[in-house]
């Protein structure tokens, strides 16, 4: 008889709420996908409680990583051992992964971005300027993967005023980038000669699906490249208006598998079926 292994490797997410990240529906498919006994699950975790949930992950030796979104990107990072360079730049992690008995932090978020530029679209990124809408989490991870990569210049636009200049502070001061900041007053309009055009709000993500980015539509030309982070509904109404004035998209879902998929090899040390991934968050969104 057979001696068997019951003992499954465990990751997740760390966040409040939770109930509904999608994320261990792509994970759990593309570990089934391999045959790999893990799985991925959400866990409700307040403020108040993230050092414990940190010291519970370090005590379990089967508890490989860990995904943390909202409001622990930047606490979590006081808890952790390492933080790799570019995680660091953001000054955020959304990725915690088990190194031998040490917990290191890493930022996932603009590497996903980036991946389904570079790959799914084609575009270097070198010498480009880009517009980014928002000044939170997804774009400080984006914004530093970009010019990291060699953006020519950056625009930040926010209405906030100080979450804003403190996000161009940063690119200004750690990046190569030319970095400026354009307060978000009405309906922003783009300026002539910008290649990414980037939605890194939450508007439009799902309940919202008929909201969009207050901004001149008019703006937007055919040599355009303009992105939204928002994963569901992939289609959004800031995409398909700058579908009809003849701008390649990129939609959030892209973004979402792979930087899943990045953690998925940083967890497992193998690589993630993309397109397994990617059919389950689509039949889970109903795309």
């Amino acid at each position: 008889m057979s001696e068997a292994n019951y003992m499954a490797n465990i990751v997740g997410v760390f966040g409040d709420p939770v109930a509904e990240n999608p994320t261990g529906v792509m994970q759990n498919a593309a570990f089934q996908a391999l045959g790999l006994n893990w799985l991925y699950l959400n866990f409700e975790v307040t403020a108040a409680n993230l050092a414990a949930a940190v010291q519970g992950m370090r005590a379990m030796n089967n508890f490989r990583g860990v995904n943390c979104t909202i409001p622990h990107k930047v606490a979590v990072i006081q808890h952790l051992d390492a933080i790799a360079a570019s995680a660091q730049v953001i000054g955020a992690v959304n990725t915690v992964r088990r190194e031998g008995d040490r917990l290191v932090g890493e930022n996932t978020d603009g590497k996903g971005f980036m991946t389904a530029l570079t790959v799914d679209a084609g575009i270097d990124p070198a010498g480009k300027s880009a517009v980014v809408l928002g000044a939170g989490g997804a774009a400080r991870a984006i914004t530093v993967e970009l010019a990291l990569a060699g953006a020519r210049a950056i625009t930040v636009v926010n209405r906030s005023e100080e979450r804003g200049e403190t996000l161009v502070r940063l690119l200004n001061a750690q990046t190569p980038a030319q970095a400026t900041f354009v307060r978000w007053q009405g309906a922003y309009r783009v300026p002539a000669g910008v290649d990414l055009l980037i939605n890194a709000t939450s508007i439009g993500l799902f309940p919202d699906v008929d909201a969009a980015p207050e901004i001149d539509y008019g703006s937007i030309t055919p040599g355009m490249v303009v992105c939204d982070v928002i994963p569901n509904p992939p289609r959004t109404p800031f995409l398909r208006q700058a579908a009809a004035r003849g701008a390649r998209t990129i939609d959030g879902l892209g973004m979402l598998v792979y930087q899943g998929a990045i953690a998925f090899k940083m967890w497992t040390g193998q690589e993630a079926s993309t397109e397994v991934m990617h059919r389950a968050l689509a039949a889970e969104f109903g795309v």
